[in-house]
């Protein structure tokens, strides 16, 4: 947690002893009344927050608004619903990499019921957004969707200047030789099955490049930070 992070509805209200923030501020930081620590809103702006008081139950804390963060990366990413174990990850390294939009799709491959998973029934799925961004030392988060067909982030993502599919099968290049423009990026993987011939073929339809990341298979959350490591350079000066 390079960042302590806040929903809007948070500032000027007592945060409880009990929550991992508190215990950050105050026991990994080790502030005390006075004192101040990197703090952000989410998608909002960057500053610093005071700690004010501190109580058996509770702190409170001031946050001072100082620095609009930059745009995130123009980065799409299109995965097949995976484990929710191995979604945890993606919707948190994914976050720290700073894409823009992730859309989790429904693929032949894939097991339908793990989108009904504790992870995007409840908050759980946004609370690793922000602790990705926390890591990133940045309050935005990226936008993201579930339960689409793979039609439907075709369609969302057909603008992209570069289109990769990562898959271990029928890729001839390499991604690290794909030449990538600064405009748009979306990057496809599919679940940890990978994709079916027809997907292949509808990927290839809508303009998508195989591409391979060398010949040892990657774990689905790997291949995805390993992926956007390198289609991140497009952005970096």
């Amino acid at each position: 947690m390079n960042i302590v992070l806040f929903e809007p509805s948070e500032i000027g209200k007592p945060l409880p002893r009990d929550y991992d923030r508190s215990n950050h501020i105050i026991e990994i930081l080790g502030r005390s009344v006075g004192d101040r620590f990197d703090a952000g809103v989410v998608n909002g702006l960057r500053g610093k927050g005071t700690v004010t008081a501190i109580h058996d139950d509770r702190i409170e804390f001031e946050f001072e608004e100082a620095i609009e963060e930059p745009e995130l990366y123009p980065i799409d990413l299109v995965v097949g619903m995976t484990l929710p174990q191995t979604c945890r990850k993606i919707l948190r390294d994914a976050t720290a990499m700073g894409v823009q939009r992730i859309f989790f799709v429904a693929t032949e491959k894939g097991e339908p019921s793990y989108s009904s998973s504790k992870l995007w029934t409840t908050e759980e799925w946004r609370c690793q957004l922000v602790a990705g961004a926390a890591q990133a030392f940045t309050t935005r988060i990226p936008n993201v969707s579930i339960d689409l067909s793979i039609e439907e982030a075709m369609a969302l993502v057909q603008s992209a200047n570069t289109k990769v599919a990562l898959d271990n099968y029928e890729a001839s290049s390499s991604l690290a030789n794909i030449a990538g423009s600064k405009g748009a990026v979306a990057l496809a993987m599919g679940a940890e099955r990978g994709w079916s011939s027809a997907e292949r073929d509808l990927l290839r339809r809508n303009e998508f490049e195989l591409a391979h990341l060398g010949i040892r298979p990657l774990r689905t959350e790997t291949a995805i930070v390993a992926g956007l490591a390198i289609l991140s350079q497009i952005f970096v000066t």
